[in-house]
């Protein structure tokens, strides 16, 4: 099966501006194409992990892949999908998340001379001059056309900020210019950068008299509409320190029975034939598909030895044997008063709860074991000698973690 048709059977493709050459272009190892990542954080998350491995699809096919740090983007902030204005960082909280991304990107995709190429936009963007811009591209777009534009429709609601109304400006003038210095032809965005990516395409066409392309990727959603990539609210980190591999492993392995068949066709790299044949998977079959797209997964992003920590720890969790590799946090004894430390905060310092409150909450709505026994009041406390055995706290049906006296 050739790539173009693949990426359609894996369900990935949403819309495109000229399928018959984008599928030639794609098949032939002609695309030059680019997918932009702004630094809003400093991990990439479990939402940016089907542009990562379409990435990965197209470069093993012959394409060439350029990752586009968003560094000048940033400072606007894409108003795409938001019903508020996202906070302005620094230049400094942007550079230094940038260089986050670089180490996550290069697990997925092969930089280096004639392979893929990783981009700033800020190298750009951050010289232009305001007039010459103006003057350059500014008649190149319609306000009216841009005003009917999906990506702003929410935000008109609301209120958009003139800062925000030039984001589709700054991303249509990247694909201009890399189409300019790095023969890009092709631009790949989720749904909701639709409007961008044709503005970038009209520029190019309007200044260049040259046809460029793009094409969107069908938004990964669970069977009730809700994006996926996170848990109980908080985004799905790449980071093992912002999420433990065991976490991420567990997140995937907790997809519902409606989803699990669709991300592994999305996601992962088996072969269709053999997801075609899991399609029929029914009943307990399915926890295996479940665990199959986890370990898949966690292996890609962490590695196979954390992998095989994670499918072993979930093992002999569920199955009784103990609770060996869970995420595990060390408690200084200075943390604790009289020798003791109540579950409250010892569900912040193990980053279960992100303060008392919320901890609170959870204990009284029945969320919350100590050592698998319900914890009954908020007052519980945990002693230091329970804490030099480990102790096994459980959020929820699928979070557990370990604390232990360090």
């Amino acid at each position: 099966m050739k790539m173009y048709d693949e990426l359609v059977a894996r369900g990935l493709i949403a819309q495109v501006t000229n399928e018959d050459e984008i599928r030639e272009m794609v098949d032939n190892g002609k695309a030059t194409f680019y997918i932009g990542f702004d630094c809003t954080a400093d991990s990439l998350t479990a939402g940016h992990f089907m542009a990562l491995t379409l990435m990965k699809r197209l470069q093993m096919a012959g394409n060439k892949p350029i990752a586009l740090i968003g560094g000048g983007t940033t400072m606007i902030g894409d108003p795409s999908g938001r019903s508020d204005m996202r906070k302005m960082l620094t230049r400094e909280d942007i550079e230094h998340n940038a260089q986050c991304f670089k180490k996550q990107m290069e697990r997925f995709i092969e930089f280096g001379e004639g392979k893929a190429r990783m981009v700033n936009n800020a190298d750009w963007l951050l010289n232009l001059n305001y007039v010459e811009l103006l003057r350059e591209v500014g008649a190149c777009f319609s306000v009216n056309n841009m005003l009917r534009a999906e990506c702003y429709k929410q935000r008109m609601e609301k209120g958009l900020s003139f800062l925000e109304f030039n984001y589709m400006i700054m991303q249509s003038y990247d694909f201009y210019y890399l189409f300019q210095h790095y023969d890009c032809n092709m631009q790949f965005g989720g749904n909701d950068q639709w409007s961008n990516m044709l503005g970038g395409t009209e520029l190019s066409r309007q200044k260049l008299g040259k046809d460029a392309h793009c094409m969107t990727i069908t938004r990964l959603t669970d069977s009730q509409g809700n994006k996926m990539g996170k848990t109980a609210g908080n985004a799905v980190w790449l980071d093992p320190n912002k999420t433990s591999p065991y976490d991420f492993y567990q997140y995937w392995r907790n997809v519902s029975d409606a989803d699990v068949m669709k991300c592994i066709r999305m996601l992962t790299f088996l072969p269709l034939e053999q997801i075609n044949e899991m399609d029929s998977w029914k009943d307990a079959r399915i926890n295996e598909a479940k665990d199959i797209l986890a370990y898949e997964l966690t292996m890609m992003v962490h590695g196979q030895e954390e992998a095989d920590k994670a499918r072993a720890a979930a093992k002999a969790l569920f199955g009784g044997e103990g609770s060996v590799d869970m995420p595990e946090t060390s408690i200084a004894p200075e943390q604790l008063k009289d020798g003791k430390i109540g579950i409250l905060s010892l569900m912040v310092a193990c980053k279960l709860a992100s303060s008392n409150g919320e901890a609170r909450r959870l204990v009284q709505q029945g969320g919350v074991f100590v050592n698998d026994e319900k914890v009954a009041a908020p007052d519980l406390t945990v002693t230091e000698a329970m804490l030099k055995e480990g102790v096994k706290i459980r959020k929820g049906k699928k979070i557990f973690h370990k604390a232990i006296l360090g």
